[in-house]
């Protein structure tokens, strides 16, 4: 990615408004239209799961630019019955964070024989992929992916919930229910709270108290990051930083200002290589400042991001 690509245009979500999926509904002869009325208690589970056409994808990209979106494409076989279950379930028990939109490849052909392989998962976030992942995924690393997506997302301002966009039938058999989104430690909640309210030094707060109470507590260090990085990074002029990161190639609090907001616009590569290409070019303080920074940001992108794989080894090859 580039660093004229289209930054994010809000941190704060405006909760006076509401996702509009209505747009993607299918046509009824190929799927229930989207907004329908919620059925009866008990008889259904929401679910944020919706069935769309090939020809919708362009609408549902430019969707993620409000909400996360996973698209799915999925065929009749087995593998690709087993994803879309686990990540219906891992969407759903989001409530509404994250969107799952399935894209069924048997009824398109011409969609299968495009594909390298099906199923295969693409992960949009402002309007860009952030991560493409295929049946040989564990479900165990689908969960870190789908919550690390809805991390990233929050990063950018993106904390507002979707309305249920479909429903998915009440299971009679015990535990076979869609399962029920966890419940977040008690300090935990009161960052996302503070978080979703555009409080980022209550959030700091919070996750800071639960790092003193629990010293290996490693989520709450990574949502401590993410909410630096979004202090450092509120109110900033991006066209500025970017001027300044340019002319001031020798400056590590320049270099690593236009790495934040590389991050927080989705530049993942590009805010890595920055700090990775200072590291190989200068030595002292700076040099272990930039290295400290760039660790930093690597468990805010998590660390089974290839992205995060691959610059950790440039990294280790311009320390050595």
């Amino acid at each position: 990615m580039t660093d004229s690509a289209q930054e994010p245009q809000s941190r704060r979500v405006d909760t006076r408004g509401a996702v509009d999926l209505s747009a993607l509904a299918p046509s009824p002869a190929q799927a229930a239209p989207l907004g329908a009325g919620a059925p009866p208690a008990g008889s259904s589970a929401d679910s944020w799961a919706v069935a769309v056409q090939p020809q919708q994808l362009q609408q549902v990209v430019e969707l993620s630019s409000q909400a996360p979106v996973i698209v799915l494409i999925f065929g009749a076989d087995a593998a690709s019955a087993t994803m879309k279950t686990t990540l219906e379930d891992l969407v759903d028990a989001q409530q509404g964070r994250i969107l799952l939109a399935e894209i069924d490849a048997s009824a398109h052909p011409e969609l299968a024989q495009s594909a390298d392989q099906v199923p295969v998962a693409t992960a949009f976030i402002g309007g860009r992929p952030v991560g493409e992942f295929d049946s040989s995924v564990p479900s165990e690393q689908l969960g870190q992916l789908v919550t690390q997506m809805v991390q990233m997302a929050t990063q950018n301002g993106m904390t507002q919930k979707l309305p249920p966009q479909s429903t998915r039938a009440a299971q009679g058999a015990e535990g076979s229910e869609a399962p029920a989104e966890p419940e977040l430690p008690p300090l935990h909640q009161e960052a996302q709270d503070a978080l979703e309210a555009g409080d980022y030094a209550k959030a700091a707060a919070a996750y800071e108290r639960a790092i003193k109470e629990k010293p290996d507590d490693e989520d709450a260090k990574i949502g401590l990051a993410q909410v630096k990085l979004l202090q450092r990074t509120a109110g900033v002029d991006i066209a500025q930083t970017r001027q300044l990161g340019a002319d001031q190639p020798d400056d590590v609090q320049a270099q690593i200002a236009v790495a934040d907001v590389d991050i927080l616009g989705g530049h993942v590569e590009d805010g890595l290589s920055r700090l990775v290409r200072f590291i190989q070019t200068h030595f002292g303080d700076d040099r272990e400042a930039a290295r400290a920074h760039l660790v930093e940001l690597y468990s805010i992108v998590g660390d089974s991001d290839p992205r995060v794989s691959s610059s950790r080894k440039q990294l280790a090859r311009a320390l050595f």
